[in-house]
């Protein structure tokens, strides 16, 4: 059996094995593959395995030996579902493999707006605090989080996972989803996240109901004082109206670990706003958290082999 891997560098830049894929058949592993690269690489294939190699309607036509497609990630919007569907080849996604690494990073951000660690020990080492003449010094507003409003728009199991975080702090979590969960947090409307959150954490799916849920109108429900942390998507964000809000201090701060465009070869203006803190989409990219998504995502081929597929996206 023909096993590709069209995008594997991301999840596995060389410190895991593919072991758990090898076991199946021969594998041919790409760190990674363009558009018009596709449809040769997967000439012989039966099994392909993409992160966020796109795989088109055009392009699985073409792929005439293919009976399987598995995705190293949660999201499977880099495949045309319904086309896959219509050609008989079952698609696998792997859920909840990141949801501790991603909560992880979702309070490093917040710390970072809260403490500024980084600026902090920045200026240590430039000897700031050799030449200080008390023995401490501070270059940013601090913020203690005991006591504060911590809302969740989309309330998974990321966002569950970062509420019970909120609670070991001291926060009170409120959160708004399309429906109610049986949990003891308060549940909002999305009017009312925006207005009592002083800090909003952004954990829901990129749909059509969330595509820019954060605009220049729901910015302007937030407090001055709020800071807005977002791991989900970028497009969950209209990153000039972000910005706009950042840099006149609408806003106190937003922390964000993923953007419209990866990576921002043609900018953002995120990149350049004032309090503006962002990591480069590697919430998931702990070692630990990356070995689960092969083991996960081989699992999902082992139970498609076996006659009882998995984890199918329908």
């Amino acid at each position: 059996m023909n096993i590709v891997i069209l995008d594997g560098y991301t999840c596995n830049p060389g410190d895991l094995s593919w072991a758990p894929f090898e076991r199946f058949g021969k594998v041919t592993a790409y760190e990674s593959t363009e558009p018009h690269q596709v449809v040769e690489r997967c000439k012989n294939a039966e099994i392909v395995i993409s992160n966020k190699t796109l795989l088109p309607r055009e392009t699985l036509e073409q792929l005439e030996g293919v009976r399987y497609i598995g995705l190293l990630s949660t999201g499977y919007n880099v495949v045309d579902i319904k086309a896959a569907d219509e050609l008989g080849i079952p698609v696998s996604y792997v859920p909840a493999y990141s949801t501790n690494a991603v909560a992880q990073h979702t309070f490093a951000l917040m710390l970072e707006l809260c403490n500024h660690v980084g600026s902090h020990a920045s200026a240590v080492r430039e000897g700031d605090w050799e030449n200080c003449r008390r023995f401490c010094f501070w270059n940013a507003p601090l913020t203690e989080l005991s006591g504060k409003t911590f809302g969740i728009f989309g309330l998974g199991n990321i966002g569950l996972a970062v509420a019970k975080l909120a609670e070991a702090f001291g926060m009170q979590v409120i959160y708004h989803s399309r429906r109610a969960k049986s949990v003891s947090y308060e549940l909002v409307s999305k009017e009312e996240l925006f207005r009592r959150s002083d800090i909003l954490s952004l954990h829901c799916p990129l749909n059509d109901q969330t595509y820019r849920l954060i605009n220049e109108e729901t910015l302007s429900l937030m407090k001055p004082t709020a800071f807005l942390i977002n791991t989900t998507r970028g497009d969950v964000v209209d990153e000039a109206a972000l910005a706009d809000a950042l840099n006149n201090h609408r806003l106190a701060g937003a922390a964000l670990d993923v953007l419209c465009q990866e990576p921002p070869t043609d900018g953002s203006p995120l990149l350049r706003a004032e309090n503006a803190v962002i990591t480069p989409h590697l919430a998931w990219a702990a070692k630990e958290t990356r070995a689960r998504l092969i083991d996960w995502a081989a699992d999902n081929l082992a139970s498609f082999l076996a006659g009882e597929p998995k984890n199918l996206v329908r």
